[in-house]
């Protein structure tokens, strides 16, 4: 590319011209056969969504991407760009990145014809071969396709019969590359019978020209399930013209989502190395997304996106930093109580359904936190009887029989880390239960898992839990109830 700088150059080199769908296919071939990553960072899909989308690329289709929220319709999209080739040559100051071999608009086609071999080439990157446009209601057919200037008509001295003073709109200027539109039920329907003949034929049609331009261009659609009957939705003869329609889908274990949310969370540095995070904590804070998907508060039709626990992360940690800075210490534990802290990042991701909103949002994700405590719990220690026989010996005995005698056990939000591990070190019957079921924790780990056995008592309603301006008072559940009768 440093070299060739015309038509003549470019001819004698070994260039070969292909349609960008023959370039994905060609360099996706290549790289299935050197066993390279394709679609590096999605994660989940391995085994499903990528498989189809590379049939569907091997089949040089348009593509539509049907899925909830949040599950990387857009990231995929944008990462097709790295099955491009690197540098593509184009007419020097085509605005439609024409094929030197193969012009297809006016400015083009005289520019070759009237130089030949010495038509000046100029080289695109493979990144700036992405167009993308979200779907809104005031997208109009001049914004996709093109309509007449009337200041080009003016400055250039042409009638409107001329084709020169057509500005041509987002599509004729994504020839040659990924052209992706978002949300694609929220475009108007006489809207999308405009990307009829585009999608068919490749040809545009511009209000009174007669317009015969073959573009080549990759398209993606994205959609969601829920907007086919809520906004809008597309169009049959549209969906017909669409290749492929791929089905995308949440993460189906914790250990994914916890990939996903740790590659995308904007952490600071200082954050990273001054907060320790239990791998019990980073598999709480999934849990939550998983119970959010089957509660009955929430309208699960709408989805859960991925960015819940994203931002839930984020918040997590700077819970834990913003304590660590009023009380000086310079290194701190990421603590269960901490995930009061995620409540804003969870309210305003949750479509509720009547019952959700008639509790309330911070309810509701009060509610989701305590479920992915009881999920979790059963995992990692016996699990709690509601109805306990009289002759059988619970392994929860001597926590409970420590609550009893004591008359509360309080944990503040804002506690300095010595303090906060000496509370939990007294209360001996943790660690002993950790010992038996959790021997190989480490240290640091130690201190979120005798909170959470606490949290999950007071679930499970072995041990009460109160609520104070400056933090959490745990009690025996019997004696919390007879202080209430007083």
């Amino acid at each position: 590319m440093n070299t060739i700088k015309t038509f003549g150059e470019l001819k004698k080199s070994d260039y070969q011209s292909k349609s960008i769908k023959d370039e994905l296919r060609d360099n996706l071939i290549a790289k299935i056969k050197n066993k390279e990553t394709v679609f590096q960072g999605v994660w989940g899909y391995e085994n499903t969504v990528i498989p189809e989308l590379e049939r569907a690329i091997l089949s040089r289709h348009n593509i539509n991407l049907l899925g909830l929220r949040g599950q990387a319709k857009t990231r995929l999209a944008r990462l097709m760009v790295q099955l491009l080739d690197e540098w593509m040559p184009i007419v020097a100051g085509s605005e439609i990145n024409d094929d030197p071999f193969n012009p297809i608009s006016r400015f083009a086609t005289n520019l070759v014809a009237g130089k030949g071999d010495d038509t000046p080439i100029s080289w695109v990157h493979r990144d700036e071969r992405f167009a993308e446009k979200l779907a809104t209601p005031d997208v109009t057919v001049a914004d996709l396709i093109g309509d007449v200037d009337p200041i080009k008509a003016a400055t250039l001295k042409l009638t409107y019969a001329d084709d020169r003073v057509i500005h041509f709109g987002m599509i004729p200027r994504a020839n040659r590359c990924i052209f992706v539109i978002n949300e694609l039920p929220d475009l108007q329907a006489r809207i999308q019978v405009a990307l009829f003949n585009i999608l068919q034929e490749g040809d545009i049609q511009i209000r009174g020209f007669k317009l015969r331009m073959p573009l080549d261009v990759q398209f993606i659609f994205t959609a969601n399930p829920e907007d086919y009957t809520n906004r809008g939705s597309i169009v049959t003869p549209l969906k017909d013209r669409i290749g492929s329609q791929i089905l995308t889908h949440y993460p189906e274990t914790i250990e994914i989502a916890r990939t996903i949310t740790e590659q995308e969370a904007k952490l600071d540095e200082r954050q990273s190395e001054a907060i320790h995070i239990s791998p019990l904590a980073k598999d709480l804070l999934e849990q939550i997304s998983f119970q959010a998907r089957e509660s009955d508060y929430i309208d699960v039709k709408s989805g859960i996106s991925a960015r819940m626990s994203i931002t839930a992360f984020e918040n997590l940690l700077s819970t834990a930093e913003r304590r660590a800075l009023k009380t000086g210490d310079e290194k701190t534990l990421i603590r269960l109580s901490d995930f009061m802290g995620v409540i804003p990042s969870i309210t305003g991701k949750l479509e509720l359904v009547y019952e959700g909103e008639q509790e309330g949002a911070a309810f509701v994700a009060e509610t989701l936190i305590g479920e992915a405590i009881v999920e979790l719990f059963g995992t990692l220690f016996p699990k709690i009887s509601k109805l306990e026989r009289p002759d059988v010996v619970s392994p929860y005995n001597d926590v409970l029989e420590f609550f009893f005698e004591e008359s509360g056990f309080e944990l503040l939000d804002e506690l300095p880390e010595k303090e906060y591990r000496a509370q939990l070190d007294s209360i001996k019957p943790l660690s002993k239960l950790i010992d038996k079921y959790q021997p190989n924790t480490p240290k640091e780990d130690t201190y979120f898992l005798m909170e959470f056995i606490l949290w999950s008592l007071v679930e499970h309603k072995k041990l009460s839990k109160d609520r104070f301006t400056e933090g959490y008072e745990f009690k025996d559940l019997l004696g919390s109830y007879l202080s209430g009768l007083q």
